[in-house]
């Protein structure tokens, strides 16, 4: 059963740890946690809310990028 996933605008962000990842050029993006969740944000706009996944979809998303699922996605 997939957990219901709470509208990122009712949620308290300021005690996340975002981790965030640039590749230069002001391509970044953050992650963090809160809760069951991962926030997924753009660091460059802040007051955007992120989109939210659960652990489960996470993972898979993760695994996913390291078996090179997507790398067709980021060719021109």
């Amino acid at each position: 059963m997939t957990a219901d996933k709470p509208n990122p605008a009712e949620l308290d962000l300021t005690d996340v740890n975002w981790v965030t990842a640039s590749g230069g050029g002001g391509n970044c993006v953050q992650l963090g946690r809160k809760d069951e969740f991962i926030l997924v944000g753009d660091s460059k706009n802040p007051d955007r809310l992120p989109q939210i996944y659960t652990l489960a979809e996470a993972r898979t998303w993760v695994q996913g990028a390291k078996d090179g699922v997507f790398d067709a996605l980021l060719c021109p």
